[in-house]
């Protein structure tokens, strides 16, 4: 008797900047299938520019030499036609990086060319439904410039990382109460993905010992949470940089796979995440057209913002500061969009 196992289609899947040593710690994740599923067959497209061809080469042997029963095909490219044709989910690692010297201005200017660029190929080649995280910096930005650039994509399909600033929160409170990561929940990023995010635990959840404690009861320090917690979290990226002299790579890309596992799957009943998405009737009185982190719950591939977090003063000014940053860079980066 043969058994014939029906196996679902594969998922177009592309990866900007796939030379680059994020995508290195990310690529493997997701062609075993710890993003899109067990079950999913993948074909993998690694987009990066003209010079990276030859060290994309490298990337595809490897993928290859994995021997990874999911993956269908790796298509390395220079081309955003080739890149994005009739993609699912479209990983936005490449932007162009802050040089010594460089002012912020000049980044956001080089950047909002790559992600009108980008966005204007989605629009065109990319599948209707396609999932679009970005992740390149300033993200927040990069993602509504993109999302702006593709008109004819739902707005809500555009989201930024910020869930890598979510995880080094949670492990914060968690180390603090010696227990492990997996035992936080709740905690929430608000605002831009730099350092004036504001690292938010008022509705945060510690398990201890089987019963869940606000953490503020759990880690009884309030001065920690309001002073060190935040700025190591929001400082955290710099200090990484400073010690391995690189960027946060490995850490960077499990935090790309939580997030699209999360948009893939959804979130677990009673807990929220922290993403980078349209402001549109946001209830926390949050500008409307901006990219900014929010909680936000998971079901079906579509995410809500979590409402009616009472918010006091203190979280209120913090929020608001990365609000005003935000506003700024939008407004900087649509002036260099209409030029």
């Amino acid at each position: 008797i043969s058994f014939c196992f029906l196996q679902a289609e594969p998922i177009r899947v592309v990866v900007t900047g796939a030379a680059g040593q994020i995508a290195y710690s990310l690529l493997y994740s997701i062609a075993k299938g710890d993003v899109f599923g067990k079950d999913q067959p993948i074909i993998l497209i690694l987009l990066d520019i003209p010079p990276m061809l030859p060290v994309l080469d490298g990337v595809v042997m490897e993928l290859q030499d994995c021997a990874l029963p999911l993956l269908r095909e790796v298509i390395p490219t220079d081309k955003v036609e080739v890149g994005f044709k009739d993609i699912d989910a479209a990983i936005l690692v490449g932007s162009m990086p802050r040089k010594e010297g460089m002012e912020r201005k000049d980044l956001l200017k080089a950047n909002v060319a790559i992600f009108k660029t980008q966005g204007a190929a989605l629009d065109k080649y990319a599948k209707k439904t396609v999932k679009v995280l970005v992740v390149g910096n300033p993200a927040n930005t990069n993602c509504l410039i993109a999302s702006k650039s593709a008109p004819s994509i739902p707005k809500e399909n555009f989201s930024c990382l910020t869930r890598l600033d979510h995880n080094r929160a949670c492990s914060q409170v968690a180390m603090r109460c010696s227990v492990s990561s997996d035992n936080v929940k709740n905690v929430i990023i608000w605002g831009n993905h730099s350092s004036t995010q504001y690292p938010d635990v008022h509705h945060a959840k510690v398990n201890i010992q089987g019963s869940e404690v606000a953490a503020y009861d759990a880690v009884k320090d309030d001065a920690w949470f309001r002073g060190e917690f935040i700025s190591t979290v929001q400082q955290r990226g710099a200090a990484v940089i400073k010690a391995r002299k690189l960027s946060s790579a490995m850490s960077a890309a499990k935090a790309i796979c939580d997030h699209m596992r999360d948009i893939w799957f959804g979130t677990k009943e009673g807990e929220f995440i922290s993403m980078g998405v349209h402001a549109a009737g946001n209830p926390y009185g949050v500008p409307e057209d901006l990219i900014y982190s929010f909680p936000v719950q998971i079901k079906n591939k579509t995410w809500k913002i979590v409402d009616g977090l009472p918010i006091n003063d203190f979280s209120q000014a913090k929020m608001d500061a990365t609000a005003a940053e935000l506003v700024e860079e939008r407004d900087t980066a649509v002036d260099f969009l209409s030029q």
